[in-house]
């Protein structure tokens, strides 16, 4: 016996398509406040707001095992000068000042292994202190010198929901979030731009924070400039999930309009 297939009617797959368009519609569809930057919330967010308090972030981010630094010695005698700039050279190039940098690492111990002076212990310092250290082993061995110290290693890494996950060099000693995140090729439509995680090494240990990108208030916060070594991670919305990402929703739409329209041209 044949099997009768009784097809759906016009009207029947109108209405069809018609739900199908509108749950897609309903689920593809991010509202604006999910990614608008900078918005005016609520003022007693949980942001530690220390601006103006903390300052730069080369005076809050303490040097680590495998740390990069930049340092010039310059002296009245340029001989004098090149004996104790042995280092290797580093990329930083010059400076406005015309100065050679060149970078020494610490090792586990937290010393670095300087020209004549040989090991100098940085444990516990900031770029401030660790240039005071520095200074203090060099005064036995000249009198008349000036000393420039600024941190090599400044990357972060970033993974997730971003245009360009990984390592990426932070070209300033001073970076926003925002810059990071445009450094990173900004944050994806079905990322959560209102749950970002930062993985800041601090030197009791790794500390995770919850950021906001979305509220104003976090201008003001200790979260605003990313450090050295900072990770950062934006987890998708459930909507990517679901499989229902950028253009495959916006092309199953378009498919439907495509062939709602077919079956109404035919006569």
């Amino acid at each position: 016996m044949r099997k009768i297939v009784v097809l759906p009617s016009k009207i029947q797959l109108s209405k069809l398509l018609s739900v199908i368009v509108l749950v897609l519609g309903l689920f593809s569809c991010i509202p604006q406040k999910e990614f608008v930057l900078l918005q005016d919330k609520d003022d007693t967010k949980n942001y530690l707001n220390t601006f103006g308090q903390e300052g730069n972030v080369t005076d809050t981010y303490f040097l680590r095992a495998n740390d990069y630094l930049f340092i010039n010695v310059s002296t009245p005698d340029p001989k004098i000068s090149e004996f104790f700039n042995q280092g290797q050279m580093g990329s930083g190039g010059n400076t406005q000042q015309n100065q050679t940098f060149f970078y020494y690492q610490l090792d586990d111990t937290m010393n670095i292994d300087f020209p004549y002076v040989g090991k100098i212990n940085l444990a516990g310092c900031n770029v401030k202190l660790a240039k005071a250290r520095i200074q203090d082993a060099l005064k036995p061995f000249l009198k008349e010198y000036s000393l420039t110290v600024k941190l090599a290693s400044n990357t972060f890494t970033t993974m997730g929901e971003f245009g360009k996950q990984g390592v990426h060099n932070m070209q300033k000693e001073q970076v926003t979030i925002f810059e990071a995140i445009a450094l990173a090729g900004g944050i994806k439509a079905y990322g959560k731009s209102k749950e970002v995680q930062l993985v800041r090494q601090t030197p009791q240990g790794p500390v995770t924070y919850i950021i906001d990108i979305t509220d104003k208030n976090i201008v003001n916060s200790v979260y605003y400039h990313i450090y050295p070594n900072d990770f950062l991670y934006v987890r998708p919305m459930k909507a990517k999930q679901w499989g229902i990402g950028e253009s495959f929703s916006l092309g199953m739409i378009s498919a439907l309009l495509a062939l709602y329209l077919t079956i109404n041209s035919v006569k």
